[in-house]
């Protein structure tokens, strides 16, 4: 049984050099709002690094989404729906 997608989440796509945090909706990326960028070479071979930012764009979302009045109960990691996994956007 597949788990419902949660009303909101961060999602993190390469697009081009550069690996970028959007707010989005359930699963689709319409109507995403952009959180912040970094450079992929910067993270790809920094593991630490790659969790930082990564803490950095979930605080940074739950700030946003209580500013719109929405709680954040809790939080789940799991991989991309399988229409964003096709690599670079």
């Amino acid at each position: 049984m597949t788990e419902p997608m949660p009303a909101f989440r961060l999602a993190m796509r390469t697009e081009g050099n550069k690996w970028t945090a959007y707010c989005a909706q359930g699963a689709t990326m319409d109507g995403a709002v952009w959180m912040g960028s970094i450079s992929v070479g910067v993270v790809s071979n920094n593991n630490e690094r790659r969790k930082a930012f990564i803490e950095l764009m979930k605080s940074a979302l739950i700030d946003f989404l209580e500013q719109q009045g929405v709680e954040v109960d809790h939080w789940e990691e799991r991989g991309a729906p399988e229409s964003e996994r096709s690599g670079s956007a």
